[in-house]
């Protein structure tokens, strides 16, 4: 069936706590394992009735945030859906305190108890309110982005179609670019700061009620982190800032060179070579074709998978006003995966198919299991590991986009991932310095960033630019305000995805045979057993991003255009 074809229908969450209010109080009374067992699939049914029809609603208010049904459909989940989620940890408080409870264990593994334990401890009746108008907040800022119109070379563009200007080889457009973006964010720059300070204040609330000294402790249950807390991944971008930072310097000095930059600025960032960035050569509809050519060659599973999502059509993925940003892929509970994207003609457009692809194709493995909604997918960090690595693993069909500047692309495509982790290290930092230190004005935050700038990416030169001049530029990511202490996920995967790639260097056949078991673990595995499964190094170790890192850096300086390496 085509998602454009899927029914809707909205559910009667007061029938669905009801409902969830009785089997706790029969888990509570359950004499048997095998009460338990009935109870938890009933269980089953009921959040994937609400889940599939709450996902559909999301898909399609995000494709068109002006379409007043879809946004009164989103509110209503916005309102309801942590009075369900309060009502499902009812439910698994009873069985994880039943003497029977232990029986979800012996028939799914011991991580579903462990990742039952810490849903409970992040969220209970007190919290329902408050959650409802996070999500209310979070919707603000949402439609706010997606209404985003910037006048430029004559023409209304929303902020992903402005993208492949601030690429241009031409620097002066480029810098004109930037300007027109963050002037559209100066504009706006109240209600950016209003809403973001609401958000602090909204989850330190939430995370006091529930005992937590504030939201970055109450975050890592939230996000389902097992195994690691705060001082590993203090650690971690400890390494990044010690161990990566130096060698990202020298790359960005090799490609200022490469672009005959003396004097580079931020509006630089986004441009690798003079003539300009690799390009996908084709139109959209090629695009797509091409990559249902890419996922039939690469393997007999992709090639079953490929085929499913273009004859249910379950793409979204040209740039358009009222379209919410950003690329994501969200699985509907019975159906299967869909991906989100904002084409703007730009190698992004690459980028996000193949990462988001690599997040629908567990999605649709896991589908095809037994296994319990809780361990259809790993936890956030590890499924950022299926997406980032298929970017890499994906690369012998790189020249079916990009024809003879496949070796551009590549180079720059590496070049990128190594460095992000900077960045990313740096909005987790800053993330925790905001929640920890609730009372910094607005101007202070910005502050902070920029003093965050300096450690992990010290080649920036901001001249004096609008909203980035000021330090406002965390304001643009959206995780930042929507998905609080994700960000540092993309850099706990894209560690993994980087020796992914460099097992793809020595053995393509092994590094999918690797891959491809990882991804058939879907959530049954921690992080660090799902990294060790796959024979690559878990990155907390001292000593662990100097070892990673070594021959990726060395593929990328040898990999230079001739010119330079002279």
């Amino acid at each position: 069936m085509k998602f454009s074809e899927y029914p809707y229908s909205r559910p009667d969450p007061q029938a669905i706590i009801r409902e969830y209010k009785s089997l706790a109080a029969q888990a509570a009374q359950a004499r048997e394992g095998q009460t338990i067992l009935a109870l938890w699939q009933r269980h089953q049914e009921l959040a994937g009735e609400f889940s599939r029809m709450a996902t559909v609603a999301s898909i399609r208010y995000s494709i068109n945030t002006q379409d007043s049904y879809w946004k009164e459909e989103n509110d209503y989940y916005d309102a309801q859906s942590p009075a369900v989620s309060a009502a499902t940890l009812e439910f698994y408080r009873a069985v994880l305190a039943s003497p029977h409870g232990a029986v979800l264990g012996e028939t799914y593994g011991q991580i579903l108890l462990q990742k039952l334990d810490i849903q409970v401890k992040s969220a209970d009746d007190r919290v329902v309110e408050l959650m409802a108008r996070e999500n209310a907040l979070c919707s603000q800022y949402q439609t706010l982005y997606a209404s985003a119109m910037v006048e430029f070379d004559g023409r209304q563009l929303t902020l992903p179609q402005l993208a492949p200007y601030k690429m241009s080889p031409v620097r002066a457009t480029r810098h004109l670019a930037y300007e027109a973006e963050g002037q559209w964010f100066d504009q706006h720059q109240e209600e950016l700061d209003q809403l973001y300070t609401q958000l602090i204040q909204n989850r330190n609330q939430q995370a006091q009620l529930l005992g937590y000294q504030d939201y970055s402790q109450l975050s890592y249950l939230r996000m389902g982190r097992i195994g690691y807390g705060m001082e590993e991944v203090s650690a971690y971008r400890s390494q990044v800032a010690r161990e990566v930072v130096p060698l990202v310097a020298q790359l960005v000095e090799l490609r200022h060179q490469r672009l005959g930059l003396s004097d580079a600025k931020y509006y630089d960032a986004s441009i690798s070579f003079p003539q300009g960035n690799p390009a996908p050569q084709g139109t959209p509809e090629q695009l797509l074709e091409w990559c249902r050519t890419l996922y039939h060659e690469l393997s007999p599973e992709t090639a079953t998978f490929v085929d499913w999502m273009f004859e249910n059509e379950t793409f979204d993925v040209l740039s358009k006003p009222g379209k919410s940003q950003g690329g994501y892929m969200t699985d509907i509970e019975g159906y299967g995966p869909f991906v989100f994207a904002n084409w703007n003609g730009t190698f992004d457009d690459v980028d996000t198919i193949t990462h988001e692809m690599g997040h629908a194709f567990q999605g649709y493995v896991a589908q095809q299991t037994q296994l319990p909604l809780e361990l259809r997918s790993p936890t956030m960090e590890s499924c950022e590991i299926h997406s980032m690595s298929m970017e890499f693993l994906t690369s012998p069909w790189h020249h079916l986009f990009f024809g003879d500047r496949t070796g551009e692309y590549q180079l720059m495509h590496a070049e990128d991932a190594v460095f992000f982790l900077p960045y990313g290290c740096m909005v987790d930092e800053f993330q925790h310095i905001a929640y920890q230190n609730p009372d910094l004005t607005c101007a202070e935050r910005n502050a902070v960033w920029m003093e965050l700038e300096h450690k992990y990416r010290p080649w920036n030169d901001f001249d004096a630019l609008p909203f980035y001049g000021r330090g406002a530029g965390w304001q643009r990511q959206l995780h930042i305000y929507l998905y609080p202490f994700y960000y540092i996920d993309y850099c706990l995967a894209q560690t993994v995805a980087l020796q992914f790639f460099a097992a793809h260097l020595k053995d393509p056949k092994d590094a999918w045979k690797r891959y491809l078991a990882l991804v058939n673990q879907c959530g049954a595995a921690t992080y660090q057993g799902l990294v060790k499964a796959a024979g690559m190094e878990v990155p907390f170790q001292e000593g662990s991003m100097a070892r990673i890192m070594d021959p990726v850096v060395q593929w990328i300086r040898s990999h230079q255009p001739q010119e330079e390496k002279e």
